[in-house]
């Protein structure tokens, strides 16, 4: 005797089916949006905090002093292991001192100017690079998510053997869904390249985060910094002996006086105060897709090596190129506002991609209204809770909960699709809300 299910359970498993194909799609959607706006996370941070002291360069002997000056805020804390000094560049013209737990700007004498305060600039960084979860967790699925998004591009490509003769045809907007479907495997074809490097380079980071996390547990004792060594360059021994702060001037001042032509970005002081404390200055190299080359110092100031980043292995460069070749920040602003319109149109594709599917399944005859408002939820309430975060950011402070806000908020927008009958009425209330939203962010930011 063969025991088969009921038509009932039939039904609810494909249900269940398809609601899992949405939250991945919705995944798709949300990192390619996130990706699209944190393009502009330098000039967010300017936006979000613009009482800061700028300056187009900052010396030595200033970078000296804020350094020690933010060490002495340290003191009666646990030791920090790192200390970075960003260094003013022109999308961001302003010096910012982080420990393990603060963050300062300073003025150009070297003086602490006051707090960093860029709560939404992070938040949505985060929400790109980990959906907000636990480092592990959410660049796992992350990188899953560009692995996914390779695959849908690939796999488009060749499912639809005439996309590139007919590039540019368009039929007319129709009940059967033909036209937006036209839209979409247009917007994919245009924009194809785009969408390869960064699934390629988004699904590369996360999966290589992933495998480090993997070899530290088996080979490195937990160690991650010691995973990446052969790449970034080494740790060092510690020495957790105090001592004074280290030379981070006559470091700089090498630099200018042996490496004129490389730009400085970033000073990294690792186990700062300590007798095993080192300095690591990070340039970057005009012409170059690296993110930089990294220069050794001891803690008296005097070389010691580069990390090998711009002219070593090339594995070592390719890695190193990865990042800004996903981020888009190379090349200045045009670069930027190319990115970010791709990524709007990649956005979009996967809004329409879901939307093509769901219009198949009713015409099957399978209509799942729940599901279409969840999807009306997500497309059009993603944008909206990211305005609100930014707005009550604004209102409440840089101590706002913002990523409990937005996941809750999001919760509850696809909450009340799956529970208002009217489905045109909820989508088109999303719609209003969010054009108010947008409308408010540039009042708000006048205002300030």
């Amino acid at each position: 005797m063969t025991l088969a299910p009921d038509n009932a359970t039939v039904k609810r498993a494909l249900s269940v089916h398809a609601a899992i194909g949405l939250v991945a799609s919705a995944l798709l959607y949300l990192v390619s949006l996130s990706g699209a706006v944190a393009v502009f996370y330098q000039e967010w941070q300017r936006i979000e905090q613009p009482d800061v002291p700028e300056m187009t360069a900052i010396g030595p002997a200033a970078v000296q002093r804020a350094v020690e000056a933010v060490l002495a805020t340290e003191k009666g804390k646990p030791p920090t292991t790192h200390l970075y000094v960003h260094l003013p560049v022109e999308p961001l013209p302003r010096a910012t001192i982080t420990t393990d737990t603060q963050a300062f700007h300073v003025d150009p004498s070297g003086k602490i100017a006051g707090p960093e305060e860029i709560a939404w600039s992070d938040f949505l960084v985060e929400l790109h690079y980990t959906l907000n979860l636990p480092a592990v967790l959410g660049i796992t699925i992350v990188g899953g998510v560009g692995v996914m998004m390779l695959a849908l591009s690939l796999s488009g490509v060749v499912a639809h053997p005439r996309i590139f003769r007919d590039a540019f045809r368009l039929r007319a907007r129709d009940k059967g869904g033909i036209g937006l479907a036209d839209w979409h495997n247009r917007l994919s074809v245009w924009t194809l390249p785009f969408t390869v490097a960064i699934a390629f380079t988004g699904a590369l980071i996360g999966m290589a985060y992933v495998t480090a996390f993997g070899l530290a547990g088996t080979s490195y004792r937990g160690d991650m910094e010691a995973v990446y060594a052969p790449i970034f360059g080494a740790e060092g021994q510690p020495d957790k002996t105090a001592a004074p702060p280290p030379n981070v001037a006559a470091a700089m001042e090498y630099m200018r006086d042996h490496h004129p032509q490389v730009e400085l970005t970033y000073v990294t002081l690792h186990d700062p105060g300590t007798a095993g404390q080192h300095v690591q200055v990070l340039g970057e190299h005009r012409r170059r897709l690296i993110f930089g080359e990294y220069y050794t110092f001891d803690a008296q100031g005097r070389f010691h090596q580069r990390a090998g980043l711009a002219d070593g292995a090339i594995g070592q460069q390719a890695a190193a190129s990865n990042y800004r070749l996903h981020f888009g920040n190379f090349g200045g602003l045009p670069v930027k506002v190319a990115y970010f319109l791709f990524g709007l149109v990649l956005t979009a594709i996967c809004a329409t991609g879901t939307y093509i599917w769901l219009g198949k399944r009713e015409r099957r005859g399978v209509n799942e209204p729940r599901l279409r408002a969840a999807w009306d939820a997500t497309i059009w309430g993603t944008p909206l809770m990211l305005g609100v975060t930014f707005l009550l950011r604004q209102v409440i402070g840089n101590d706002a909960p913002l990523a409990l806000i937005f996941w809750l908020g999001m919760a509850a927008l696809v909450t009340a699709g799956c529970l208002i009958t009217s489905r045109d009425t909820f989508a088109k209330a999303l719609q209003l809300a969010l054009a108010a939203t947008l409308a408010l962010i540039p009042i708000v930011i006048w205002m300030r």
